[in-house]
């Protein structure tokens, strides 16, 4: 079943079970989504609608971050929910083990060198990862793997 579809399903049943917090967080993923179709005139598959999954949770942590600086500890808890939602729809974790072992074979496929080689490295690895790991701890894990 496609994402944009499960998508739906879930807003239905929000709808039915009354939850607005469940449905205006699935509701805004859609207005994302369909945002980009039109500016583009496109109609985005999965992985494209993971990337904007994606793009709405990492907007979610930084706010959840700045608000709780600024001590709005409210504000913090909704957008806390809205992560736990939006998380729902991003693909299985992988895991530690299997985000080394592709990282090995993507510096192995690509002749990786030395640090002059991480962009090739990343851009092999963005496809299998993305949405599935945290690219930042990634990143570590080649600039570590490839020095």
């Amino acid at each position: 079943m496609s994402l944009k579809v499960r998508l739906k399903e879930q807003q239905i049943l929000a709808m039915r079970a009354k939850d607005k917090t469940r449905l205006g967080t699935i509701r805004m993923l859609f207005a994302a989504i369909k945002q980009i179709e039109i500016d583009e005139r496109i109609e985005l598959d999965d992985d494209a609608v993971t990337a904007v999954v994606i793009k709405s949770v990492k907007q979610r942590k930084d706010s959840i971050s700045q608000f709780e600086k600024a001590d709005r500890a409210d504000l913090a808890d909704i957008e806390k929910t809205e992560l736990a939602i939006l998380q729902e729809f991003l693909p299985q974790p992988l895991t530690s083990e299997e985000v080394k072992a592709l990282i090995e074979q993507a510096i192995a496929s690509t002749g990786a060198s030395g640090m002059q080689d991480m962009g090739k490295v990343m851009g092999v690895l963005k496809k299998d990862i993305s949405g599935k790991a945290d690219m930042g701890e990634v990143s570590a894990l080649v600039r570590a793997g490839l020095v």
